[in-house]
């Protein structure tokens, strides 16, 4: 797993979730651990380091 900082689409709150560096790219939703919105993440990975991350709310 590793740790990303970045802050929220919604409250711009620096917050920080766990990836799985082991899947190369991925989608997926999660809740800010300080608004609760929900924000689609993709992480994308290359020998186990990140190299690509995107944040953005999703339009409810």
């Amino acid at each position: 797993m590793y740790e990303h900082f970045f802050r929220c689409p919604y409250c711009w709150e620096e917050i920080s979730m766990l990836v799985d560096s082991s899947i190369r790219k991925q989608t997926y939703v999660e809740d800010c651990e300080v608004c609760c919105n929900p924000i689609e993440v993709t992480p994308e990975f290359a020998n186990n380091e990140l190299i690509g991350f995107q944040a953005t709310d999703i339009e409810q």
